[in-house]
């Protein structure tokens, strides 16, 4: 840790910081991963389960409830139709848009294929779908 220049009696002249810096990205690392993990949903949903499912960067999150609530980064809209003009908005600002659907397991089919509609109408061309892992709650 301390540096010396070999005397036991002589004073420390320089610290070596290398082990600091290390420890502090590491704390960095961690707090971005875990930051990431406590924002809460906006609606509370029973997603299918999957045996792989990786997290993708949402830009555009499309969340339909099985009460037949449709919330787009967190603001309710009408209906599936009205994901359409968001999506060519968000598109226009974001041009690696990424949009994610997290539908809950109640919610019929023809639901979630009306918003792959709505995107694909949009340009939006990266669609994933939001799972819960095997122990998620």
């Amino acid at each position: 840790m301390a540096m010396s220049t070999g005397a036991p009696d002589e004073p420390i002249v320089g610290i070596n910081v290398t082990p600091l810096v290390d420890v502090m990205l590491v704390l960095l690392v961690v707090f971005i991963v875990t930051a990431r993990l406590i924002v809460a949903d906006a609606l509370p949903l029973d997603l299918p389960r999957a045996a792989q499912g990786d997290e993708q960067q949402t830009v555009l999150s499309i969340e339909l409830g099985s009460g037949g609530e449709t919330v787009v980064n967190r603001r309710p809209v009408g209906k599936e139709a009205d994901v359409g003009p968001l999506a060519v908005a968000a598109l226009a600002s974001a041009p690696e848009l990424r949009a994610v659907i997290k539908a809950d397991g109640a919610v019929p089919h023809r639901r979630v294929v009306a918003v792959m509609d709505a995107l694909r109408a949009a340009k939006v061309d990266r669609i994933a779908f939001g799972v819960k892992r095997p122990g998620e709650k």
